[in-house]
């Protein structure tokens, strides 16, 4: 059975593949441990094999998983839904969140970040395929959406997070991770992060510009959700 060392070995070279035949710095896409209902002994193993950023979906879970890290020098970030009672945790516990989809949530990261941490890094999360069942904001509300956020003090404006519709036409992948490329360029702002593409589809992203890439199946293994 691969360990997870192995996968991140694995995962690496796919990453070194595709920033080469994009023409791209191999260190101009980071790797982002998508780690949401892995335990705490996982995060670690990957650690030891040199991975410091993780991403979580759920604030409990990942409130817990700080506390029986916190001997090791981790990078946070909330990449899930965020509900208006969560975000004082969040402002407190993360150094990212990639899922900021309205001005509300924004404003709300803005006050109840602590004034002895360094400002929140801030993706807003947009809807590029349109579906109901996906959050982000639309196309459409993310110019207004980003200037404001811009203007928030204890918050720093990054860029745009996406999850496209999953698809295995690979010029329709292609396409929904241009024209996030796209929206992050028209809005004129200084901005240097594109947080987008999973296991599946991490060569496309790369391939329009991610800057970050958000793995969980291929470096941990499927999840096993009845054990949040």
């Amino acid at each position: 059975m691969s360990t997870i060392a192995d996968n991140i070995l694995q995962v690496s070279s796919r990453i070194q593949a595709a920033t080469q035949a994009a023409h791209r710095d191999e260190h101009s896409v980071q790797l982002l441990a998508v780690s949401k209902t892995k335990p705490a002994d996982a995060l670690r193993e990957a650690y030891a094999a040199g991975l410091r950023d993780f991403g979580e979906n759920y604030l409990q879970e990942a409130l817990g998983k700080q506390l029986e890290l916190a001997d090791l020098p981790l990078i946070w970030h909330f990449i899930g839904p965020i509900q208006s009672n969560k975000t004082r945790a969040i402002a407190e516990h993360f150094a990212w969140v990639h899922s900021v989809d309205r001005l509300k949530i924004a404003q709300r990261l803005s006050e109840q970040r602590p004034a002895d941490l360094p400002p929140l890094n801030i993706c807003i999360q947009v809807n590029v395929s349109g579906e109901d069942s996906k959050s982000g904001c639309t196309p459409a509300d993310l110019p207004a959406l980003a200037k404001a956020i811009s203007e928030l003090p204890r918050l720093k404006l990054r860029g745009l997070m996406a999850i496209p519709e999953p698809t295995e036409d690979r010029a329709a992948q292609d396409a929904a991770f241009a024209a996030v490329q796209h929206l992050q360029a028209s809005l004129n702002l200084p901005l240097d992060t594109l947080s987008m593409g999973m296991s599946h589809d991490l060569e496309s992203a790369i391939a329009m510009g991610a800057t970050w890439v958000r793995i969980g199946t291929a470096l941990f293994g499927a999840r096993d959700y009845a054990q949040p």
